[in-house]
């Protein structure tokens, strides 16, 4: 309980979010890319302290496009909305078009997706169901695979989200607006009589926040800028959503860039000037800390879980893998262990194979353990505790024809995996610690033991984690082996916790 509260709230990436309240909750959305089980739902009592309660697609479409890792594409910037007794999420595949599923409860089930507007380029949809039955989308372009961006496109939609009726018209032109560019990320709203695009612009590590309204859906549209750096250390505050408490206060949550951590999740206040604008923040720079929600000011504080005891027999909800799961690949029989097969397919890079189960890196200082034990007859099976971006390390085991072994290795694009550590077992049936340390800076530093009464030996040092294309970098579980070998092997990992 707290009457102020600190920003970030939820320091971890939770990329483009989207937000709304129905009754006394809020629920968010946000990116995934092309990690699976995606769109994860998040839940609310107020504001600051948030929970999972679902991911909404179990696999990307179409499956056999994605059961590899397909790093940049995927779920781009999706948004949430309530309607008719429904939850409704619009999401993008950037190489296919808009997508729309629903719910009744946004813990789900979940339907499966239907395509809405399909095309390249396509990206960050939001729906309107107006006053008078009428039903809009707004979305935005992405240039790398349509050619154009910063513009806002308007299209109508049947009420039931199936159907265009009529072609995109733009109703932003960010290339007619001084200063302007990569115009993106539009939310739409009505109020008072206005229609109201909330879209970011200049990018996500330096952009902004602008606001733009209308009294025709359709435009003209008038904008000016309401949250921006200034003199703060807050890059890029943008691209979010406006919500509004059972008590009448306004919000604004939106993302930071936080390399190596993602875009990580801050609140703003809101009000309404005299002339009917929204000023975000202090008179539009974001705020670092401020007097909490009024219902914040009771509630204990919670955020998405960190660890797991692996005494469920469903991967936990703050668990995702890089591409569309098999359901050989992990085994939770609800004992404490989490049973991962080394799949056959290591071609010496971790970011190609699909089976890491992962987690955001966070950027709060952190120290967690496992235990790890490999089970394992063919040469170069491996398994290990990975902090993965665009390059990578981990520490973990090494199966090969003289025993198992204790290594450490990173890998840098363009030059492949070097060995940082090797230290041989005593025997293969020796389970060993191992343990992750990062600070907020994203420096990791890999430790293990291979028996209770040893001393933490350090395997690698102060490794600079980096991001991942679009996404943070992950910590995650992986097993592994090299083609042609049976795959039989097997890594049982111990509860992912606190020292």
């Amino acid at each position: 309980m707290s009457t102020v509260y600190r920003n970030p709230v939820l320091n971890a990436d939770w990329p483009d979010p989207d937000a709304i309240r129905v009754g006394e909750t809020y629920y968010l959305v946000a990116s995934s890319g092309n990690r699976t089980p995606g769109l994860p739902v998040l839940r609310s009592p107020d504001l600051l302290n948030w929970e999972i309660v679902a991911r909404a697609l179990p696999a990307l479409p179409p499956a056999e496009h994605f059961d590899l890792p397909r790093h940049g594409g995927g779920v781009w910037a999706p948004a949430i909305r309530h309607h008719a007794g429904l939850f409704w999420i619009f999401y993008p595949d950037p190489d296919r078009g808009i997508f729309v599923l629903t719910a009744k409860d946004p813990a789900g089930p979940w339907s499966d997706p239907w395509p809405l507007l399909p095309g390249l380029g396509l990206i960050d949809p939001c729906p309107m169901w107006d006053d008078d039955g009428r039903a809009w989308l707004v979305f935005a372009w992405a240039k790398s695979r349509s050619g154009v961006n910063n513009r806002l496109s308007m299209v109508e939609m049947s009420p039931d989200a199936r159907t265009i009726l009529g072609p995109p018209v733009t109703v932003i032109d960010g290339d007619a607006l001084p200063g302007y560019s990569i115009l993106e990320g539009p939310k739409l709203y009505k109020r008072d009589g206005w229609y109201w695009i909330f879209a970011p612009a200049g990018g996500v590590a330096n952009g902004w926040q602008s606001a733009f309204r209308s009294r025709s859906v359709l435009g003209p549209y008038e904008g000016r800028i309401v949250l921006a750096q200034g003199d703060t250390p807050v890059n890029g505050p943008h691209q979010g959503a406006w919500v509004t408490s059972p008590e009448g206060e306004d919000w604004f949550l939106h993302f930071q860039q936080r390399d190596p951590f993602g875009r990580v999740l801050h609140l703003q206040p809101l009000h309404w000037d005299d002339d009917g604008w929204p000023v975000i923040g202090d008179k539009g720079r974001p705020v670092l800390q401020h007097p909490a929600p009024a219902r914040a000011r009771h509630s204990p504080p919670f955020r998405p879980a960190e660890g797991d005891d692996f005494r469920a027999t469903q991967p936990a909800l703050q668990w995702y893998w890089q591409a569309n799961p098999d359901p050989g690949w992990l085994t939770l029989a609800g004992d404490g262990l989490a049973r991962m097969r080394a799949v056959p397919n290591d071609l010496g890079n971790l970011r190609t194979i699909p089976q890491i189960l992962g987690r955001q890196l966070h950027g709060d200082p952190s120290d967690l353990t496992t235990s790890l034990h490999l089970d394992a007859t063919a040469p170069g099976t491996r398994a290990g505790l990975v902090v993965l971006g665009e390059d990578y390390a981990y520490i973990g085991l090494m199966h090969d024809a003289d025993g198992t072994w204790v290594e450490s290795r990173t890998y840098t694009p363009g030059q492949g995996e070097t060995v940082r550590f090797r230290a041989r077992l005593p025997g293969p049936a020796t389970p060993v610690r191992l343990r992750l340390s990062s600070t907020d800076e994203g420096l990791c530093t890999f430790r293990f033991r291979a028996t209770p009464d040893q001393e933490w030996t350090t395997a690698l040092d102060s490794f600079q984690a980096l991001p991942a294309l679009w996404t943070s970098a992950e910590l995650g579980l992986f097993a592994t082996a090299p083609p042609g070998t049976p795959g039989t092997g097997q890594a049982f990992f111990g509860a992912v916790g606190a020292p």
